[in-house]
Formats: C-alpha cells, structure tokens, sequence
C-alpha cells in the first residue's frame, strides 16, 4: 500500500505536503515485470509512468519494425515523451519497455493536467523531465549521426553497466543490434574485436565486462 511516507523516500525533491498526498489518493502502484512493455506504438496514453524503482527503456520503431534506442528512464523519473502524448492527445510513437523488474506510479491524465497549474513542484518536475531527455535525445542523435559504430557499442555497454549496476550482461547480439539500429553481424563483429582486446569475455547470451572498461574506452581512439 502506497503512503505520503513511504512515497515520499522514493520521490524525495517532492516536499509539498498537499502533492504527495494527491499522488498517493490519485496514483496506482504498478509492478512490472522485466520485458514488459507499459506503452506501445499507437497507443492513447492515459497516465503518467513515474519510475519508483528498476529501469524502463524508451525506443523508437520504424516502419518495418527496428527498434533504436533513444534514453532510459531511472527511479525517480518519467518519460518525456509520453508526457508531450499526453499534452497533445496524439497516439504514441514510441515503445515503453521494463529493463528489469520495475515498480512504477501512474498518474492519470487529467490529474498530470490539473496538477501543473495546482502545484509548482509538479510543473517544475514536468519542465525538467523534458530538459532532461531532452539532452539525452540530442546525444543520440549525435551518436547516430557523428560516431562510428565500435564507440557507440562501447558507450551502450557502459550505459547498461551503470543502468543495471553490474559487469554481467544477459542479452543477445541481436538484442544489442535492435536497440543501435544495426545488425546482429556487426555487432557480434564489434564484440569478438573487443574480446581480443581482452576488455571484455563473452558467454552465451551474457557479456562479462572488465571494472576497468569505461577507464579504457576513454583512451580509445
């Protein structure tokens, strides 16, 4: 059961009393399940996802499918772009996905609109999440458009490291190559490369990656 106090250790720059009291009447408490996807292409949003805990990722799918990977979204955060959806009324372009197990509050709509005229916190929180990933955007964008693909592999690597505080990642080649927008050749390529560097070992469907790895990519040229 949600409280202001327990709500609050997880969403501590909210301070107003009246706003953790209208997030705990007015939120509900979601668990997610790694792999599952809370918002999906074409889709009305109806509520505001506020991460509580675990990690959510946010990708963009073309027309045939392929997934780019565009932010991720941390306890204590919300997605910015299922907030402009909801602004506008617009079916969502984008795809929602739980990296781990995730626990999250949704705020319906009605009440995200209410409260940016209601409370300061909430419209200042509104107003950072999208200058947040915002900046996240534009940095892959530039990773897209101005770095080779060996760099972006190296900095998606060290992204998941950090998301998922550990040197042990499970996926596929071809999991990595949906979410860089690439094929799963290239990045089995890209890998095998690493390994000879001895950076990183690879096992069947897991990375092991070296504590050092970031340290050494910085060097990287």
């Amino acid at each position: 059961m949600i409280t202001k106090e327990n709500l609050s250790s997880y969403l501590p720059f909210f301070s107003d009393f009246r706003l953790l009291e209208a997030l705990t009447k007015e939120g509900k408490i979601m668990n997610i399940k790694s792999g599952e996807a809370i918002i999906e292409p074409g889709q009305f949003i109806k509520m505001v996802p506020i991460l509580l805990s675990g990690s959510l990722k946010v990708l963009r799918l073309d027309e045939e499918g392929k997934e780019l990977l565009l932010y991720y979204i941390d306890p204590g955060e919300t997605c910015a772009l299922s907030l402009t959806c909801c602004s506008s009324y617009r079916p969502s372009e984008i795809r929602a996905v739980a990296e781990e197990d995730s626990v999250l509050l949704s705020v319906p709509v009605d009440q995200h609109e209410k409260w940016t005229e209601e409370f300061k916190q909430w419209k200042n929180y509104v107003t950072d999440s999208y200058r947040i990933k915002f900046q996240e955007l534009l940095k892959t964008l530039d990773a897209v458009a101005f770095k080779r693909m060996d760099e972006r592999l190296m900095r998606y690597l060290v992204t998941k490291m950090k998301q998922l505080k550990t040197n042990e990642l499970y996926t596929t080649h071809q999991e990595i190559a949906n979410e860089l927008g690439t094929s799963r050749e290239v990045v089995s390529r890209l890998l095998k490369q690493l390994e000879k560097k001895k950076w990183i070992e690879l096992g069947r469907n897991v990375i092991y990656i070296r504590d050092d790895f970031e340290e050494l990519i910085s060097k990287f040229n």
